[in-house]
């Protein structure tokens, strides 16, 4: 279960963010980064950001620390932005937070080598999920202490938005030609052959347990919490079977990077590359 610890100050906000996140301070004396209930996007992506975020650990992937943080909306009181204040006050009760990684950087595939094993796993984690937030335009990726971590999962599994199209979803292949590893030629093989085996519907159902009932109330079409944890595990179960085989890496976006020096160019990062974006 995830530790629960309540916010004592409000830091700044992270505008970066579509879902305008903000840095507290708790009383465990930890900093964090706060997803708030109130945002736009509202507690789904908060069930997105634990149930990815979980498993992602369970699988080995280096995910900051994920905490429930308990606000009192009175800590509002004294911000001078409208908006965050406004975001606060809608924000009273159970949010979540992730560990701040003091002096981490935003990953540079310019900059930052990625092994295809390490770039395979990723990929092949964000095949599952479903994520469409990987790209090189928001790699959703830190480096810190010279490793890569994990951040920001409340766009996977976009298909708890529309329930009825969950089940469809479990064989629909996943377009990695944008993804922010894919230049690292991501040996997705290698990755279901090591990560498959440890996806069970007994470590989904460990990770959804994880989700707060306040998040997974008053869902239509759900009778209580437990009841649409298990349509989580279902959907998320039913990708795993064969989903190397519906990744597709292709050629990454020409639109952005390419004109940066060395982007795909002969020879980068390490080794020539065919047609199809792998090293030969």
């Amino acid at each position: 279960m995830l530790r629960e610890v309540t916010a004592t100050r409000y830091v700044t906000p992270l505008r970066e963010g579509g879902s305008l996140p903000g840095i507290v301070e708790a009383d465990d004396l930890g900093t964090y980064v706060m997803k708030f209930t109130g945002a736009g996007q509202g507690r789904k992506t908060l069930v997105a950001e634990v149930l990815a975020g979980r498993l992602a650990q369970r699988l080995g992937l280096r995910v900051p620390e994920l905490v429930r943080i308990k606000l009192d909306p009175v800590i509002g009181r004294s911000e001078p932005d409208e908006e965050v204040q406004a975001l606060l006050k809608a924000s009273g009760g159970l949010n979540l937070g992730m560990d701040f990684l003091p002096g981490s950087l935003g990953l540079d595939p310019l900059a930052f080598r990625v092994s295809a094993a390490e770039a395979g796993r990723l990929v092949w984690f964000d095949a599952l999920t479903g994520n469409v937030d990987r790209s090189w335009r928001n790699p959703n990726l830190l480096v810190w202490h010279g490793a890569m971590w994990l951040i920001d999962h409340g766009a996977t599994m976009i298909w708890h938005h529309n329930w009825p199209s969950a089940q469809a979803s479990s064989g629909r292949p996943y377009d990695a030609s944008d993804h922010v590893l894919t230049p690292f030629a991501p040996d997705v093989a290698a990755a279901a052959a090591e990560l498959a085996p440890l996806v069970t519907e007994s470590l989904l159902a460990e990770c959804a347990a994880e989700v707060p009932d306040e998040w997974l109330t008053d869902e239509p079409g759900f009778t209580d919490p437990g009841e649409l944890r298990d349509a989580y595990v279902r959907a998320l179960f039913a990708r795993v079977a064969g989903l190397d085989e519906r990744i597709t890496l292709g050629e990454p976006s020409q639109d952005g990077p390419s004109r940066a020096p060395g982007w795909l160019t002969e020879g980068w990062p390490h080794g020539q590359r065919d047609k199809r974006g792998a090293r030969r």
